[in-house]
């Protein structure tokens, strides 16, 4: 009997030209430092049947962040039912949901010792509710067996899923987060199923619903765009009350992905930071290795710290 054929990652993107893999410049550092502690996160993810991001998106920083004992869950399967083509998750129709798998991650960040966990998932299309009733079952099994762990979640747009959304807000993440990605122009190529004024109206319904709760959306940069497109979408993510925004270099995953148009400087980096903090942003990171959940925790606790910074003591009214 003949060996069935292996399953297509990205079936979407089997028959593309392949491009070109640019050459790394200095700046780009890869961490592949495997420690102890890097080999008992592995261990604890694997034994309670998890994925994350780190794996399937295939981080730079996965390294650094496992040996420090952080990932970041990725729940609801390791398949997507969209072909983005900066994404390196597998596509195609997804698995039934696991009903177990909050607790699961609930048990995983307990033996992780966490203080601050991020949880993201694929695009569940296929789902009446987008996967919202998932991610606020799993938000309450973390509250439950977690509760000095504050969450950060890492949400997909709901596209045509109604007020699903609410579910999650509702739900109380101590940060609501979804990323626009790229400039909208770019869509077309890069987020060809999503809408970029989808996910800016979630950005902005999340805050409103919610507004004690943190929201952040993040970047690519490296894909064409230009220094006034990055201008306009900081201007729409803070009229959509965003308070934390994360730009980072894109980098190709295999040659059938978007192309890289360039490597951005970290000078330029430092100019992009510049202007983002002069339109009011709470905190701000960006670096050429910055991704949406690299030290999430410690960002957090400077989101935490810009928040009381803004918010006037209270006068002790006299005796």
């Amino acid at each position: 009997m003949k060996d069935l054929p292996e399953r297509l990652r990205h079936p979407e993107k089997a028959h593309r030209p392949a491009q070109e893999t640019a050459r790394k410049p200095g700046w780009i550092r890869v961490s592949r430092a495997e420690s102890a502690e890097y080999g008992e996160t592995r261990r604890i993810l694997k034994a309670n049947a998890l994925s994350t991001v780190c794996e399937e998106a295939a981080c730079p920083n996965r390294g650094e962040c496992w040996s420090n004992r952080h990932a970041t869950m990725m729940i609801m399967g390791e398949t997507c039912t969209r072909g983005c083509s900066f994404c390196n998750v597998a596509t195609g129709k997804p698995d039934a949901l696991d009903a177990f798998e909050p607790g699961r991650v609930a048990q995983a960040v307990a033996k992780l010792g966490l203080n601050h966990v991020v949880i993201t998932s694929v695009d569940r299309d296929d789902l009446d509710d987008g996967g919202a009733g998932h991610f606020a079952r799993t938000i309450r099994a973390l509250r439950h067996q977690n509760p000095r762990t504050t969450i950060e979640v890492l949400v997909p747009d709901f596209l045509h899923k109604g007020t699903a959304w609410t579910e999650v807000v509702d739900a109380a993440p101590d940060v609501f987060n979804h990323n626009l990605e790229c400039v909208p122009r770019l869509y077309p190529s890069v987020r060809p199923g999503a809408r970029y004024y989808q996910s800016l109206r979630l950005l902005d319904d999340a805050k409103r619903r919610n507004p004690q709760s943190f929201t952040k959306s993040g970047l690519m940069v490296g894909l064409g765009e230009t220094f006034e497109e990055l201008r306009q979408v900081m201007d729409d993510m803070r009229v959509a009350g965003v308070d934390f925004i994360t730009v980072g270099q894109y980098l190709q995953p295999t040659p059938q992905h978007h192309k890289v148009d360039r490597f951005v400087p970290p000078e330029e980096f430092r100019r992009i930071a510049d202007m983002a903090r002069s339109k009011g942003f709470l905190t701000v990171s960006a670096t050429p290795m910055t991704r949406s959940s690299f030290h999430a925790g410690a960002d957090f606790a400077r989101l935490q710290a810009a928040r009381r910074a803004q918010t006037p003591a209270m006068e002790t009214p006299n005796a």
